[in-house]
């Protein structure tokens, strides 16, 4: 099989990985390179640097939405493209551009966390279990039919950094196991209930404050959910409260207090 390749952060690098072995990639397509530290020096995506070690081909487009988009993804002859945290959301006619769609690894039980950060809102609302989805992609926001599924505990002191770590070695396994049923019509993709669905919305910095008046289970959850971005800090209400009484840590930041 002939497939397109798009991801971006380190999570895709195992789906990456796994799908060189197996089938022909015939282009991988990321962000582009953005700043990064002190010095803002250019600094390349994880899929890239991953892409470039296998010599694949990378194509770092600034928009997805692009006719030379469109134009470039009906070049690559390819009968599938594959999604992993690309970061970009894709027009309908790019999903139509191949001819067995596009699929996506999302990491939860859909319809469970649909969205950009299912891993971190997991963990702070303190869920037992999660996992990985394999689904096709279609114009709404993770709504698109399951084909398959794999469960995982979340650990009782594991950091969202580290559930993401195991989940990206999980949803590069079921995407390979899955991937040649797919590809035959065989495996049978399962609508998924829209009235069970929830929403994992996008991290910012400011979700790291934390409410010391809060029960103690929801603090500690709260902590390893923004570990390791954007980390734990006083929430500034409950600093007006004067509720912080950890002398012994530093003031503000509080990401590696567990």
């Amino acid at each position: 099989m002939r497939i397109v390749f798009m991801g971006s952060p380190a999570f895709a690098v195992p789906s990456l990985q796994a799908l060189a072995t197996r089938v022909e990639i015939a282009l991988v397509v990321t962000q582009p390179d953005k700043p990064s530290g002190r010095g803002r020096t250019l600094t390349p995506p994880p899929v890239k640097v991953a892409a470039l070690a296998a010599n694949v081909p990378v194509y770092q487009p600034s928009s997805a939405k692009t006719e030379e988009f469109l134009a470039t993804m009906r070049g690559t002859g390819a009968q599938l493209a594959v999604v992993v945290a690309y970061g970009k959301i894709l027009p309908q006619a790019v999903l139509d551009a191949f001819p067995l769609g596009c699929l996506n690894v999302h990491a939860s039980l859909l319809p469970a966390y649909r969205g950009a950060a299912p891993i971190q809102w997991a963990v702070i609302n303190g869920e037992k279990r999660t996992g990985v989805a394999i689904m096709q992609l279609e114009a709404g926001l993770d709504t698109g039919p399951v084909f398959a599924t794999t469960e995982v505990e979340i650990g009782a002191a594991e950091t969202s950094g580290q559930l993401m770590d195991r989940l990206a070695m999980v949803g590069a396994q079921t995407l390979v196991d899955s991937l040649p049923a797919i590809a035959a019509g065989t495996l049978p993709a399962v609508r998924q209930d829209d009235a069970k669905a929830t929403y994992a919305s996008m991290f910012r910095k400011g979700h790291g404050g934390v409410d010391f008046a809060r029960r103690a289970s929801q603090v500690a959850a709260l902590v390893r959910g923004v570990d390791p971005w954007p980390g734990a800090e006083v929430a500034d209400a409950c600093a007006r409260a004067s509720c912080w009484r950890g002398a012994a840590l530093p003031w503000r930041q509080i990401g590696d207090a567990r």
